[in-house]
């Protein structure tokens, strides 16, 4: 049998799906904080135990997160070579959504609207035009930064929709396709979307010439401070800045003077360095940037749709083949 403990809040019949995976895995939950995790080989969490004293014969975990940054320093992560896999790709849907709202919303100048609807008042004619006609979106060019399956989605939208020219950056650009968990008729599987593939030294290019530039990739050593003061002078004075991916990425100071001094028309922000942001924060003060309090993700369905990938994960486990969303530790992803 293989034993299988989820310490996270799945329906019963989300932990029948597990279980009708095969006669031979055997399914239980329990509170993380109180499981018995003396005997089992599989682990659904979101939280493993930091004490592997306590789970001697386990063989395999599924975490209930997408990145791996904030097991950093996790002795699961740190000590073992452990299979660990995530749920990327889960929420890449409604994260792609996210990032087309915020650019629709800044191009068509909502904040305004909603700031002048707040006064409860018409903005005189003559002030109508330089405050809301909008920057438009079809045809412009995105820059993709993390072509992994929130950016794969976005491109999906955005060529299709908007008929937008796609620049891709990612560690290695020559590998196109993704491996990793994809939702049936989302993203793009096999590469063919982008108009051109960009590695990280490439990185000036893609910002110079987008006119809107999303931020979707993890938190590596490589990636950290990516977006600093000196990326955010290559962008066009008309480009937006939109950050999905980790809030340590992005020099938050920088973004703001950026947006204040108006050496980039706005942007959207849904993560921070630090989580809520400290009062006083730079980005509080500033009139052309939208913050989210890191809600780009948050699917009712989530649950749902994790167990699905986490069945199909046990069927792979049994079968011996290679499983969805594994972790490089050496990538940080």
């Amino acid at each position: 049998m293989l034993n299988v403990l989820v310490t996270m809040r799945f329906e019963p019949d989300q932990l029948d799906r597990l279980r009708a995976v095969s006669p031979k895995v055997r399914v239980r939950q329990a509170d993380p904080e109180t499981a018995d995790y003396g005997e089992i080989d599989v682990l659904y969490a979101g939280a493993p135990p930091a004490d592997l004293g306590r789970a001697p014969a386990l063989k395999w975990v599924q975490l209930h997160m997408a990145g791996v940054n904030a097991l950093a320093d996790h002795p699961l992560y740190t000590k073992t070579a452990l299979p660990l896999t995530t749920t990327s790709g889960v929420h890449a849907a409604t994260i792609a959504e996210y990032a087309v709202t915020v650019l629709l919303a800044l191009a068509h100048r909502v904040p305004r609207m909603v700031e002048w609807q707040g006064r409860g008042a018409w903005p005189p004619d003559e002030q109508r035009w330089p405050v809301f006609v909008p920057a438009e979106v079809r045809g412009a060019t995105l820059g993709v930064i993390g072509y992994g399956s929130i950016g794969r989605e976005l491109a999906r939208i955005a060529k299709g929709a908007f008929a937008m020219r796609v620049l891709a950056c990612k560690r290695d650009p020559a590998r196109r396709a993704d491996d990793g968990y994809c939702l049936p008729g989302t993203g793009d599987p096999e590469g063919a979307l982008p108009d051109e593939w960009l590695g990280p030294g490439q990185l000036d290019s893609l910002l110079a010439r987008s006119d809107a530039v999303v931020l979707c990739a993890p938190l590596t050593r490589e990636t950290r401070g990516l977006i600093d003061d000196a990326a955010l002078r290559r962008m066009k004075p008309s480009a937006y800045f939109i950050n999905v991916g980790r809030g340590a990425s992005v020099d938050e100071t920088a973004l703001a003077r950026a947006l204040r001094e108006r050496r980039i028309a706005g942007a959207a922000v849904d993560v921070f360095a630090q989580e809520p942001p400290p009062a006083g924060h730079p980005l509080y003060g500033v009139d052309n940037v939208i913050l989210s309090p890191h809600v780009s993700g948050f699917l009712p369905s989530y649950d749902e749709k994790c167990s699905v990938l986490f069945a199909e994960n046990l069927r792979r486990y049994l079968a011996g083949a290679p499983l969805l969303n594994l972790v490089d530790r050496a990538r940080g992803y």
